[in-house]
């Protein structure tokens, strides 16, 4: 059987041997066609023997039992299913009517044989094929019938007794011929059915284990369908996920652009993309492991409208996939891309800021040197040589605190800064912090107030930093405050921390330049708008060692009405044991010391 089908197969139109269910069909029209046609030829030299030499009609009635050898040739070479049943029909019609004509019209043997001429044309699943075969089928016996109603038949030889054998053979013949019929009906039909079951066991498989998820959406946003995949995705059964469930996990924020992306599809404006996040459920099934925290994740949803869905209720098809790599890999290239802008905005502030910290002290030492050395031309008294020499070394101390704010910075920044931590008592430091620019804020007519009380307990940390935030806190507040202003330093614990606060009711900062405070080279306001010295390394220095001490720093101010700065210390730091050991090249953080006329200095190099 294996041969004859493969050899069946290869008789097959190329257009039918890909799909399994035309080549069912194609091969349940030629079957039993070729095996009649050869049945007939090969017992056509037996009824010779038995009966003798035959009659025209005998001749012409076994000649017509090869015309489905030609109609399988037909159905072979062009693949037209639908045309071969029609010449089908009209060569079965043409033989019963050649054989019932002769043989008793509508009372004839042949003439049951019409009522199998529809039930053959069934096989060939086209209602215009049966339509056309019960027409031609009902023609057929009207013409019998008129022809016995007008009395046109040629008499019949046979006697009665004959008559009967030749109706029953033929009902039996026409039975079992429908039996046929029947049987191909039901092979093609459970081929049919198998397809069906592969085909949807094919997409099932697809849909399980695809990692995208497939979904049927109503126009309202409303789930008819939803792969299994999304049990992975969401760590959820999929029943969750029917009619609105799948709409409650979607971010409260990118639900409208989810509702109008599947109703712009729906209404047929071509396929859609959005992006939005959905809830996932932490896992807590052996199914769902893969995904141990509950969250919400980026999805990607195309979707286009489905076109075997109603105009009444549009239905659309989307498929989803998580991004929320991709996501993430655009914040943090969003976040590199900003702290390139910010770094390369930090070196346009660095060179305007130093170039004007640098140039001012260095006009000042060489100008007043070049006169000290030309002395012999324009003679200098004792006072005014000493008065120079002091203005140079002002401007030198102040080239070198330049210089050291930025090797301190740099350092901090690449985390080879020390911190030594040892008892100390910030009491005293801050009192002595504040008396070194009790001068200052005196020269700039400004009220110094120290709110230190005498109980403070010892701290151990390290004491150079401690005093450099001091001092860089309370130089900024003074400088920042106009005259006639004042400055408050105070100081006490909270639970184990120390929380220093220096406030000032100066100039303030705008809530723009607030959050940038911090930056190194930072100066709120715009660059040509300053109206004070600094290389805006002095905040930027403090938030760096109050992080180096395990501390947090908030600042909170409002223009022209003063700046609070909160610095809150741990009493006791502990350093991690692992941490990488100090770089030999560490340098000290304590500013030179300078003298009551450093400010007087100051104003000379502004002025000249």
């Amino acid at each position: 059987m294996t041969i004859i089908q493969d050899r069946l197969d290869a008789l097959l139109h190329p257009s039918a041997r890909y799909d399994a269910l035309t080549r069912a069909r194609h091969r349940t029209f030629m079957a039993p066609r070729l095996l009649g046609s050869l049945v007939a030829l090969a017992a056509f030299p037996m009824y010779l023997a038995l009966r003798g030499a035959p009659t025209a009609l005998e001749v012409a009635a076994f000649a017509w039992l090869v015309v489905p050898i030609l109609l399988s040739y037909f159905l072979s070479r062009t693949g037209r299913y639908e045309g071969a049943h029609v010449l089908s029909s009209i060569a079965f019609a043409g033989l019963v009517m050649m054989i019932a004509i002769p043989t008793g019209g509508i009372e004839s043997f042949a003439a049951v044989w019409l009522v199998v001429v529809p039930l053959e044309a069934a096989l060939s699943a086209s209602r215009r094929v049966i339509a056309f075969a019960s027409m031609l089928a009902v023609s057929c016996v009207l013409a019998l019938i008129s022809i016995s109603y007008f009395d046109v038949l040629p008499p019949s030889d046979a006697g009665a007794a004959a008559h009967g054998v030749f109706m029953a053979f033929g009902i039996a013949s026409a039975t079992l011929y429908a039996a046929g019929v029947a049987f191909g009906c039901e092979v093609l039909m459970r081929t049919g059915a198998s397809l069906l079951n592969v085909e949807e066991d094919r997409y099932r498989l697809l849909a399980r284990h695809m990692g995208d998820v497939i979904s049927r959406h109503r126009r309202n946003g409303a789930v008819q369908f939803i792969s299994p995949a999304a049990e992975s995705l969401l760590g959820v059964p999929v029943s969750e996920l029917q009619d609105h469930g799948l709409f409650d996990r979607v971010h409260v924020a990118d639900r409208p652009a989810y509702l109008t992306t599947l109703a712009a599809a729906a209404l047929g404006k071509g396929a859609q993309s959005v992006e939005f996040r959905l809830r996932r459920e932490a896992a807590s099934d052996a199914r769902f492991e893969a995904h141990l925290s509950g969250d919400f994740i980026w999805v990607e949803m195309r979707c286009q409208p489905l076109e075997s869905s109603s105009p009444a209720e549009p239905e659309v098809v989307a498929v989803m996939r998580e991004v929320t790599d991709r996501k993430q890999q655009e914040h943090a290239l969003d976040l590199a891309r900003t702290a390139a802008e910010r770094a390369d905005a930090a070196k346009t502030r660095f060179l305007a800021t130093m170039s004007h910290e640098l140039r001012t002290p260095l006009n000042a030492i060489i100008g007043f040197s070049e006169m000290i050395v030309q002395e012999a031309t324009l003679p200098l008294d004792a006072t005014r040589r000493k008065e120079y020499a002091q203005l140079i070394n002002d401007s030198g101390q102040h080239l070198l605190s330049v210089v050291n704010s930025i090797l301190d910075m740099s350092k901090m920044e690449s985390g080879s800064f020390e911190i030594l931590p040892e008892p100390f008592a910030p009491r005293e430091v801050l009192l002595n912090g504040c008396n070194l620019l009790a001068l200052k804020a005196r020269d700039n007519g400004i009220e110094l107030v120290t709110r230190v009380p005498e109980n403070l307990p010892q701290m151990i940390g390290d004491p150079r930093a401690f005093r450099q935030i001091v001092l860089n806190l309370v130089s900024n507040a003074i400088k920042f405050t106009e005259r006639g202003g004042r400055v408050t330093i105070s100081a006490r614990v909270e639970g184990a921390r120390m929380v220093l606060r220096v406030m000032d009711d100066g100039v303030g900062i705008a809530q723009e330049d607030l959050k940038r405070i911090g930056d190194p080279f930072f100066q709120a306001g715009k660059t040509y708008q300053r109206r004070h010295e600094g290389t805006g390394l002095g905040l930027s220095i403090v938030k760096n060692l109050v992080e180096l001490h395990r501390g947090e720093i908030d600042v909170q101010s409002k223009v022209e009405e003063g700046t609070t700065v909160t610095v809150m210390l741990p009493l006791t730091l502990t350093l991690v044991p692992d941490a990488e050991p100090p770089s030999s090249n560490i340098a000290t953080l304590t500013p030179a010391s300078r003298s009551g006329k450093q400010d007087q200095g100051y104003r000379v190099r502004k002025s000249a």
